[in-house]
């Protein structure tokens, strides 16, 4: 029989920090802690991410995958403890819902009161208490000292894994656009997984949050990249023009990296966000030009056009 050099070094690495584990399957681990045996954990992703990586990174990767099984599963122990946020997390209640700075700084002191975090410039991801016929955002001063990064890590989760959402590729304009939606206002969360979408791509993404049902994606690629700012563009206006509730018609430069490199599950907890930079170009057809709007959009023009030019 083959030996399981990843499987076993995870097992190593939980018998390290003091808990049996086994594999129930080649993806299945099953983890006993004090309260007893959980359910059998997908390790599917973590084995892939693993492979990919060298056989002297392997202990070191294990033992990152315990330290986030760890933090997502002690925190709550204590958490349990603030009976209101416990009894929210263990209900799946929480959600993420994202505000621009402009919205939460409106009224002085609401954006200082409310669990927010940046997500990408003028952009605020909030932990937002989802009931059947509302939503209420939650202030800081009812998590007690919880830890902030575990409450998010559960808003994630309910927003990405309860709620439903549809995926669809259309070509607009000759550009190949991805929408990810739904009729709730949690859709934003799935900038956390951009990679479940978007491929290995050398140049990242153009990213949209026109409105809290819909992100738009392009991925960069052969498609011209003049053609498809200025297309993400133009769907972002037109969604902020005739959606409810609108949020930006900003166009943000997606760039897969520190985030992206940790296992899916151990991202949503870390605090860390996706890379997004806004760019955006001013073209003038007759005169044939292109004026980049920000650095951000200079740097991805010349990174795109150094290998299509």
């Amino acid at each position: 029989m083959t030996p399981d050099i990843i499987g076993d070094a995870l097992v190593q690495a939980f018998a390290e920090r003091g808990y049996e584990a086994r594999l129930a399957a080649p993806e299945a681990l099953v983890v006993t802690l004090p309260s007893g045996p959980t359910d059998a954990l997908d390790i599917g992703e973590w084995r892939a991410f693993a492979g990919r990586n060298s056989r002297a990174e392997l202990p070191e990767h294990a033992a990152a995958f315990v330290r986030g099984f760890l933090r997502k599963v002690e925190p709550f122990q204590r958490i349990e403890e603030h009976s209101e946020i416990g009894r929210l997390i263990s209900e799946e209640r929480l959600r993420i819902r994202l505000y621009t700075e402009e919205e939460l700084d409106s009224v002085p002191g609401m954006r200082e009161a409310l669990l927010n975090r940046p997500l990408a410039p003028g952009l605020l991801q909030s932990v937002v208490v989802d009931y059947p016929d509302s939503i209420m955002p939650l202030n800081r001063s009812s998590i007690g000292d919880a830890p902030e990064n575990e409450i998010f890590a559960a808003a994630l989760r309910a927003s990405i894994e309860k709620e439903p959402h549809y995926t669809k590729t259309d070509t607009v304009w000759d550009v190949p656009i991805l929408h990810v939606g739904e009729t709730h206002r949690y859709v934003g969360s799935h900038a956390h997984v951009l990679k479940r979408y978007v491929g290995a791509v050398p140049y990242g993404a153009l990213v949209s949050f026109p409105i809290p049902e819909y992100v738009i994606v392009h991925e960069i690629g052969d498609t011209h990249l003049f053609a498809a700012m200025e297309t993400m563009q133009a769907l972002a206006r037109t969604h902020v023009e005739q959606g409810e509730k609108p949020l930006t018609s900003k166009v943000y430069w997606w760039r897969p990296g520190a985030y992206e490199n940790l296992p899916e599950q151990e991202a949503l907890g870390s605090g860390l966000v996706p890379d997004l930079r806004p760019v955006g170009i001013e073209v003038d057809h007759e005169e044939k030009s292109v004026a980049a709007l920000t650095a951000e959009s200079d740097e991805l023009i010349n990174l795109w056009m150094r290998d299509h030019s």
